[in-house]
């Protein structure tokens, strides 16, 4: 039987005790992504023993458990009723928590033909910088009063709130995958990609990895067989292995180098960028893997030169400045929400910008 607990109390007591010593927390769950990010700082506030599944409902496509339930366990029950989540949640590591998933706000391969997390959290229950629980959103999707701030906390790196217990909706699992392999160079795999995007296929993962392309197709046996008619290429074997080494960053180009590794996310019809450096590309186009030793500056640049933006994601300066810098309006938005749901700057300090 799955292990169940309510810590919210236990939680609740230690914010209002940080807030009233100004003492700055370094939330923790399984600690799976504690590399994403500025670098950490703070007392430690154990989150993960506050688990649970607490509500399902497989006929209405939703689920709710609370933020430090293994990611694991949930998928597990979602399996057996034939459903998953749709963003496909990398874990990086096998303790990782649904809070985690949601506060990182990171999306596997299925990410541009299944939804972002933010599109599948309905609601959310947090403890804020005061250390008051407050409840937005709700278990229906029709539900959207307060629907906002459910979705401010995906991402949030735990800088506006504790996640106690959140709300997804589910998906049903396709009944067939194939994935289909062809020999390409970065130019033509991304006309490919997006040719395919704008036709009706049941694209579920798309990925260039310098040689080959690949397409993961998702559905009936009847659809797959037309759409493979159409794309043609070479079966994959063995594929769901190969996308789960794409997903949680075991596939050999994210093992090879030691050099910093960069997310960037470009417009999907992007030309190969031209610098130094090795390339992966991944979401039919509208996300890339570069490692490089490269200034910051000259990478963040050059994504802005081709209307993307780019992330230190792995390796380099974690002290200073990781995400892309946000215009000056932006940035003031992101101090009111800080001042509005963490005022004593206790929770998670500095973790996504230096000055929140």
């Amino acid at each position: 039987m799955a292990w169940t607990h309510d810590d919210s109390e236990a939680i609740q007591e230690a914010i209002r005790a940080a807030a009233a010593a100004q003492t700055p927390l370094c939330i923790k769950g399984g600690n799976t992504k504690a590399f994403y990010g500025r670098q950490p700082h703070g007392e430690p506030l154990e989150v993960g023993k506050h688990r649970g599944i607490t509500s399902y409902e497989p006929t209405e496509l939703v689920i709710t458990a609370r933020a430090g339930t293994p990611l694991a366990e949930i998928e597990a029950l979602l399996a057996e009723q034939g459903q998953m989540f749709a963003f496909e949640p990398p874990y990086f590591g096998p303790q990782a928590t649904l809070g985690g998933v949601v506060a990182c706000g990171l999306s596997g391969p299925r990410r541009p033909y299944g939804g972002a997390v933010r599109d599948m959290v309905l609601g959310v229950q947090i403890i804020n910088g005061k250390g008051q629980i407050l409840r937005f959103g709700g278990q229906v999707m029709k539900n959207v009063a307060g629907y906002d701030i459910p979705r401010l906390m995906v991402g949030s790196l735990g800088t506006l709130g504790v996640l106690l217990e959140i709300s997804l909706k589910v998906s049903p699992r396709p009944t067939g995958e194939i994935t289909l392999s062809q020999e390409r160079d970065a130019h033509n795999a991304i006309r490919l990609f997006n040719v395919w995007a704008n036709q009706p296929l049941p694209l579920s993962a798309c990925a260039f990895d310098g040689e080959r392309l690949y397409v993961r197709l998702s559905g009936s046996e009847e659809t797959l067989r037309a759409a493979r008619n159409k794309i043609g290429g070479d079966p994959l074997r063995n594929d769901t292995h190969f996308w789960e080494r794409v997903r949680e960053h075991t596939h050999i180009f994210f093992q090879r180098s030691t050099q910093p590794l960069w997310r960037w996310s470009v417009p999907a019809t992007t030309a190969p960028i031209d610098l130094p450096g090795e390339w992966k590309i991944g979401w039919g186009g509208a996300q890339r893997w570069f490692r490089s030793e490269l200034t910051a500056e000259a990478i963040r640049a050059a994504a802005e030169n081709v209307g993307g933006y780019a992330t230190l994601f792995r390796g380099g300066d974690h002290t200073g400045e990781v995400f892309h810098p946000l215009p000056s309006a932006l940035m003031a938005l992101h101090h009111r929400l800080k001042q509005a749901f963490d005022p004593h700057r206790i929770l998670n300090p500095g973790r996504m910008y230096r000055e929140l």
